[in-house]
Parts: C-alpha cells; structure tokens; sequence
C-alpha cells in the first residue's frame, strides 16, 4: 500500500507544508514489528503503560517510538506529526493502517495476550463509551500530569 503524505514534519503551523512524501509501507514480518506504537515519553502514565506493554510482549511484536524525541520524524510514520500524535493516541499496523484511541490499545494489548481486557470495547453499547472515555482522558492529559498545553508544547518544539 503507498500512502501519499502532505507534511512539514514537525506539524508546526508556520512552517511551509507543501512536501509530500511517498513511501512504502508494507515491509516483511521480520522487517517490521506487528505494531509500531506511538507515544509520548514526557508523559509519565504514558512511559508507565509502554513499560508495562514492553515488559508483557515477550515475542517483541510492538516497537515503541517516542514522539516526544527530538529526532522523532513524522515522516518515518504515516506523516503523523507531532500534534497530531500528542493529541491522541496512534500506532501503525504491520499492513499500514493507523490505528488510533482504544483501537490502539485493542490491538496492543491482544499481541501480549490480554486481548480480553479490551475485547468489550468492541461491543455496540460499549464501544462509543469507551471511545468517548478516552477521548475525554486525551483532552486533559497534558493538564492533568503537569504538562503544558498542546499548543504551547507545539510552538516549544518549532523553535528547536
């Protein structure tokens, strides 16, 4: 699957935003972990829920990659900038979907075999629930563990 991305990079808004990138996305199983997960490694229930998730994944199917890193490269991943990363949850399959919120957790989660954890937010009574409880949570995340606000975070990271 070729995916078509239109990016600055940085996800910065005063930054041109005209290069698009093309890259391939579906490699070998040994090339490519079965999900690469991104998330925020100034976060501190972040790094928590990633150590747990790397300590059960003892066959090594999710890559961890933290956007929060200088060298973080959107490029490298579905073009999903900074921002968008920082405002949600992402991770992207081995096949090249991007998978976002609980859905990322889902699948997470089933590779180190607790997929029954998650399994009811697959449920039509459940599901919108469980997508609105993590939307609520990702709104007020930086708050709620002392960070800045993603704007100011975002206009931080341009000025490198």
């Amino acid at each position: 699957m070729w995916l078509t991305v239109a990016s600055d990079g940085h996800g910065c808004p005063h930054r041109s935003a005209n290069v698009v990138n093309r890259r391939r996305l579906s490699m070998s199983r040994t090339d490519q972990p079965d999900l690469t997960l991104l998330f925020d490694g100034g976060c501190p229930l972040c790094v928590r829920e990633v150590r747990f998730l790397r300590g059960r994944d003892r066959h090594h199917r999710i890559a961890f990659v933290d956007i929060d890193a200088p060298d973080y490269n959107p490029t490298d991943f579905a073009g999903i900038n900074y921002r968008m990363a920082m405002g949600r949850i992402h991770a992207l399959t081995s096949k090249g979907a991007v998978l976002t919120d609980v859905a990322v957790f889902r699948e997470a989660y089933r590779l180190i075999g607790l997929g029954w954890l998650y399994a009811p937010t697959r449920w039509p009574l459940i599901a919108p629930l469980a997508n609105l409880a993590y939307g609520f949570w990702a709104s007020r995340r930086l708050r709620w563990t002392g960070r800045a606000d993603l704007d100011t975070l975002c206009r931080d990271r341009c000025n490198l």
